[in-house]
C-alpha cells in the first residue's frame, strides 16, 4: 500500500509545510516559535511544561489531533546516550491529560549481544534478531517499565504492518517504507537528545527520526539507508534526514538538553550539564536554535541547507522568535565531533551482516 506524502498534512502547527513546492510560513509572513527553559533543581518535567506552555500550550499544540506519537532517541541501550524516561513520562502525561491517545515508538541502532558482538557492530534484517533487540532496549532503559506505569503502549518501529510512503522530489528516496501505526498517528513528537554527530555534526529532532526506518527493510544501524544516501552527499545522513521528515508527522520537537554529549558524538562523546529542554512545532527552527545553544552556526550543519534546499523555512535565526531563556545566557561551545564521509567509515562500522 502507498500514501501520497502530499495528502498528508506535514509539518504540523509549524507554518512550515512544504505543499506542492511552496512554502506556508512564506504565505503567513509569522515566525516559528522555540522555546528555551532552563531545568531548575533537577525538575526535567517541569521544564518541559514551561516549555509547550511557551509555545502556545498543549491544547494549542495537539488541537485536532487525537493520536501521539512520542518518539525519544533510544540510539541503543547505553543510558548516557539516550533521551532520558522523565522527559517522555511529562509529554505523555500532559498528552494523555489533554485527551490524547499516546505511544512511544522506536527502532533502536544497536545493543550488545543482538548485533553487538565481541565489540563489532553488525547490520541485519533479520526480525527475530532485530524485535528481542527493541524489547531489550526498551527495558533497560526503564522504558519498559514507564510504558506499563502510564499505559501507554511501546512501539517497535523495526517491523510490524509496514506501508510505503512517496516522497515526492525525495533526494535519496522517492518513497519510505514506515510502519503503519506512525503513518497513522496524528502526531508525531521527535523527543532527541542534544547530542552532536560524527556523520551530520548534530543529532537533533530531525536526525532523530532515522529511527523510524524499520531495520526489517533498512538493516540495523541503518546501513542500507547510509549507502544509498552516500550516493547523494558524503555525510550520507543529511540529504536523507530531510526525505525521512518529510515521510512523517512532525508537529512538535522537544529537545533533552539536561545532560548533552560533544565531541565525537552520537555516543562516544563527552558528557555535558546543560539543563535545558527546548520545544517548538517547526522541526528545523528547533534544531537550529539547539545548534545554536550548542555553539555551532546553523551553517555549519549540512542538514539544514538541505531542508532549505527542499523549501524548508526558516533560513537563519533571525527569523526565529525564541521564548524563555535569551541564546547567549546558556549557549555554550561544544567540542567539535570528527566529521567522517560515510565511504571511510563504511569498512569497519556495520559492514558486516548477520
Amino acid at each position: 500500500m502507498q500514501l501520497d506524502a502530499l495528502t498528508r498534512r506535514e509539518f504540523l502547527l509549524t507554518g512550515a509545510a512544504v505543499v506542492a513546492g511552496s512554502v506556508a510560513v512564506a504565505k503567513t509572513g509569522s515566525r516559528p516559535v522555540v522555546s528555551v527553559v532552563r531545568i531548575r533543581d533537577g525538575k526535567a518535567g517541569t521544564a518541559v511544561e514551561k516549555a509547550i506552555d511557551l509555545i502556545g500550550g498543549i491544547k494549542h499544540v495537539t488541537k485536532g489531533r487525537d493520536t501521539v506519537m512520542l518518539k525519544p532517541n533510544l540510539v541503543s541501550s547505553q543510558r548516557e546516550a539516550t533521551t532520558k524516561p522523565e522527559v517522555i513520562r511529562a509529554l505523555a502525561e500532559l498528552m494523555k491529560r489533554a485527551g490524547k491517545e499516546v505511544s512511544i515508538g522506536e527502532g533502536s541502532a544497536a545493543a550488545p549481544k543482538f548485533n553487538v558482538l565481541n565489540g563489532q557492530i553488525y547490520r541485519t534484517r533479520k526480525r527475530d534478531i532485530l524485535d528481542p533487540m527493541q524489547q531489550y532496549v526498551f527495558e533497560q532503559l526503564g522504558y519498559a517499565d514507564l510504558a506499563h506505569a502510564l499505559h501507554v503502549p511501546l512501539v517497535n518501529l523495526h517491523s510490524g504492518e509496514l506501508v510505503d510512503v512517496a516522497v515526492p522530489g525525495g533526494f535519496v528516496f522517492d518513497k519510505i517504507t514506515l510502519n503503519r501505526k506512525l503513518v497513522e498517528t496524528d502526531l508525531l513528537c521527535s523527543v532527541p537528545m542534544m547530542k552532536t554527530h560524527s556523520l551530520a555534526t548534530v543529532t537533533l529532532g530531525m536526525k532523530n527520526l532515522i529511527g523510524t526506518f524499520p531495520g526489517t527493510v533498512y538493516q540495523s544501524v541503518r546501513g542500507h539507508v547510509h549507502d544509498v544516501a552516500a550516493k547523494v552527499e558524503p555525510t550520507a545522513a543529511s540529504a536523507v534526514v530531510v526525505d525521512t521528515v518529510r515521510a512523517n508527522k512532525p508537529g512538535l520537537v522537544v529537545i533533552d538538553g539536561s545532560t548533552a554529549m560533544e565531541g565525537n558524538g552520537p555516543s562516544n562523546g563527552k558528557l555535558v550539564k546543560m539543563d535545558l529542554i527546548v520545544a517548538g512545532t517547526n522541526p528545523l527552527a528547533t534544531d537550529m536554535v539547539a545548534a545554536s545553544l550548542m555553539g555551532f552556526d546553523p551553517k555549519e550543519v549540512p542538514t539544514f541547507a538541505w531542508a532549505n534546499r527542499a523549501g524548508m523555512s526558516p533560513f537563519s535565526l533571525e527569523r526565529i522568535e525564541i521564548r524563555g531563556e535569551p541564546l547567549d545566557r546558556v549557549r555554550r561551545a561544544f567540542a567539535r565531533p570528527q566529521l567522517y564521509h560515510w565511504d571511510a567509515i563504511r569498512q569497519f562500522w556495520g559492514a558486516k551482516e548477520i
